[in-house]
């Protein structure tokens, strides 16, 4: 698994997760319960990970959504 994607906006994570989904890439959502942690405050990132052999073509797509993927 590689990351693809670091942030902390709960909408951009939601969108990312949706077009990936849509273009049948699975992707694995990692930190989301992290909340618990941090009082609910959102300064934790979470992360999405996905397939070595999709971080191309999801990279693709989620910057021509405009998206920014970590490198």
């Amino acid at each position: 698994m590689r990351e693809l994607l670091r942030t902390n906006d709960p909408a951009d994570f939601a969108f990312a997760c949706a077009l990936l989904q849509g273009e049948g890439i699975e992707c694995f959502p990692l930190d989301v319960h992290m909340s618990a942690l941090e009082g609910s405050i959102g300064i934790l990132p979470r992360r999405l990970m996905v397939r070595q052999q999709d971080l191309f073509r999801a990279r693709a797509i989620l910057t021509d959504n405009g998206l920014s993927v970590s490198a």
